[in-house]
C-alpha cells in the first residue's frame, strides 16, 4: 500500500496542497491541531483581507470544488470569516476524511533514524507523531511531508530584544496577541489600550479601536513603535498595488490625525509592570507609559521549528526561512515588489521529501501573500509527482508590496532607508492629544 503525503495544517495552503495532491493522484492526509478547518483564520475572522477574492482561491482547489456546485466568488475583499464560509469550509468538506481535526503533530522524523544517522536514511519513510484531542498518541508513516502549519500559534513577544519583556508573562492577564474586534468592544470601550507593533496587523488593530472609540466615550489609544520614526508605518497608500492594503494604512493615519490615537516612537519595551491600574510599559531608555487596561501586542510571528528537530533543515540564520528564498524576502534589504514567486527547488530541505510552505516558509518575514502559498504548493506537489518541468515553472506574478525598502538606519531621525522605496515618504506625525467628543470620519 502506498503511503500518504502528510500535510501539516488545514489552513489555506494546507487544504490547497491536498487538492493538488488529489489532482496528481497522490493520497493526502491533512493533520490539523484545531477543532475545525482553517482554525487560525477563524481567530481573525472579523479582519478584512487586502487581497481580492480571485487572489484567495487556489486553481486546483477550484477544480475540485466545481462538481459540487460551488460558485467561485469573483469580486470583493472578504473577511477571514467570509473566506472560510465561501471557500475554505467547502474545500475541507470535499476533502472529507482526508482531513483529521484535533490531531496535533508533536514531531516529524525518519523511521528508525534519529537526526544523527546517515545510513539508509532517505530510503526510510517519514514518521509523524500525533497527539489526538483525547490525549492518545499515534505514529503515522508518510512518503513525504508538507509543513503548512503556519506561524499563528507563535506570536512574537513585546520585548524589544525578541525575548519576552521582563514581567511579560506575569502581566498576561492584561495582554493579548490578537487583533481587537469592533463587535467585541467591551474590553476596550472607555479604557486605555496600548497597541505595540508597526505592521498591517497593528494598523488593523488601530482602525478597529478607532471605530470603538467613535462609539464610546473617553477612549484612550496609544500606538507604540519601536523604530525612531514613523517611516512607512502608514504603508504605500495609492502606490500599493493591493488597494485595500494601501487604504488600511490611510485609515490608520486618519485615526492618528483626528487625535483618536497617540503615537509614541522609539519605544523599545524592556519591562512590563503590573499595578492595580493596569499594565505599565517601561522602555529601555527609561520612559514609562500610563497604565494600560489592555496591551495589544502585534509584533509579528515566528515559526515553531520544534516539531522538526529530528529532520535535517537548512534555514537562514536571521529569518528562520529556507536559505534559498531568504534574500528575496528579508525585510532588512528588499524593496517594494522585489519578492519573487518561490517553488519546490527553493523550499526543498536537506531531508528529501520535506517541504516547508505557506507563512511558515517565510520564517519571521511579514510579507507573505496567499497567492505565494498557492504557487508554492502547486510546484511542490508537481515535484513530488515527478513532474519536474511543472515544478520548475513559475505561474505567478506578484503585485508590488507597497511596504517599502529595507529597514535601513533603524534609528536615523531623518527616516533614511537602506533600500529603494516605491511609495512617497510618510510625514512624521506625533499626536499627543485626542479628538473632541463626537469627532467622526
Amino acid at each position: 500500500m502506498d503511503l500518504p503525503v502528510v500535510v501539516i495544517g488545514a489552513g489555506p495552503q494546507g487544504l490547497a496542497a491536498a487538492a493538488h495532491l488529489r489532482e496528481r493522484g497522490l493520497e493526502p492526509l491533512v493533520l490539523e491541531r484545531g477543532a475545525g478547518r482553517a482554525a487560525a483564520v477563524a481567530e481573525w475572522g472579523h479582519v478584512r483581507l487586502f487581497s481580492e477574492w480571485p487572489e484567495l482561491v487556489d486553481s486546483a482547489a477550484a477544480r475540485l470544488l466545481e462538481p459540487s456546485g460551488w460558485q467561485r466568488p469573483e469580486r470583493g475583499y472578504p473577511t477571514g470569516g467570509a473566506w472560510i464560509t465561501g471557500y475554505l469550509a467547502p474545500l475541507a468538506q470535499v476533502l472529507g476524511d482526508r482531513v483529521r481535526y484535533g490531531a496535533r503533530v508533536t514531531g516529524v522524523g525518519r523511521k528508525g533514524r534519529d537526526l544523527l544517522v546517515d545510513a539508509g536514511r532517505a530510503e526510510q519513510p517519514f514518521v509523524i507523531h500525533v497527539e489526538e484531542a483525547d490525549g492518545s498518541q499515534s505514529r503515522i508513516e508518510a512518503q513525504a511531508v508538507i509543513d503548512a502549519s503556519g506561524t499563528w500559534t507563535s506570536p512574537n513577544p513585546a520585548g524589544a530584544d525578541g525575548l519576552p519583556a521582563l514581567g511579560e508573562t506575569a502581566a498576561a492577564g492584561f495582554l493579548t496577541y490578537r487583533i481587537p474586534s469592533f463587535a467585541d468592544a467591551e474590553p476596550y470601550a472607555g479604557r486605555h489600550t496600548v497597541v505595540v507593533g508597526n505592521g498591517h496587523s497593528a494598523a488593523t488593530a488601530i482602525t478597529e479601536l478607532a471605530r470603538i472609540a467613535r462609539q464610546h466615550p473617553d477612549p484612550r489609544i496609544t500606538w507604540v513603535l519601536r523604530r525612531g520614526t514613523v517611516g512607512d508605518t502608514f504603508g504605500g497608500g495609492e502606490a500599493d498595488e493591493l488597494p485595500e492594503r494601501g487604504a488600511l494604512g490611510q485609515r490608520a493615519r486618519t485615526a492618528v490625525d483626528q487625535g483618536l490615537v497617540s503615537l509614541v516612537t522609539g519605544f523599545r519595551i524592556e519591562r512590563i509592570d503590573t499595578a492595580d491600574q493596569g499594565a505599565v510599559l517601561v522602555a529601555e531608555d527609561g520612559r514609562v507609559l500610563e497604565p494600560a487596561d489592555r496591551v495589544v501586542v502585534l509584533t509579528g510571528f515566528r515559526p515553531d521549528l520544534s516539531i522538526l528537530s529530528e529532520v535535517r533543515l537548512e534555514l537562514d540564520a536571521r529569518l528562520q526561512a529556507p536559505v534559498r528564498i531568504a534574500a528575496d524576502i528579508d525585510p532588512n534589504i528588499h524593496s517594494c515588489g522585489s519578492v519573487r514567486a518561490t517553488g519546490a527547488v527553493d523550499l526543498a530541505q536537506p531531508e528529501p521529501g520535506l517541504f516547508i510552505v505557506g507563512a511558515k516558509s517565510y520564517g519571521r518575514a511579514p510579507t507573505f501573500l496567499a497567492l505565494t502559498g498557492y504557487e508554492q504548493v502547486r510546484s511542490v506537489v508537481a515535484e513530488l509527482a515527478g513532474d519536474h518541468e511543472a515544478a520548475a515553472r513559475s505561474e505567478l506574478v506578484l503585485p508590488g508590496t507597497g511596504v517599502c525598502g529595507g529597514a535601513g538606519l533603524f534609528d536615523d531621525p531623518t527616516g533614511a532607508k537602506g533600500g529603494a522605496c516605491c511609495a512617497p515618504a510618510a510625514p512624521q506625525v506625533i499626536q499627543l492629544g485626542r479628538a473632541p467628543a463626537g469627532t467622526a470620519v
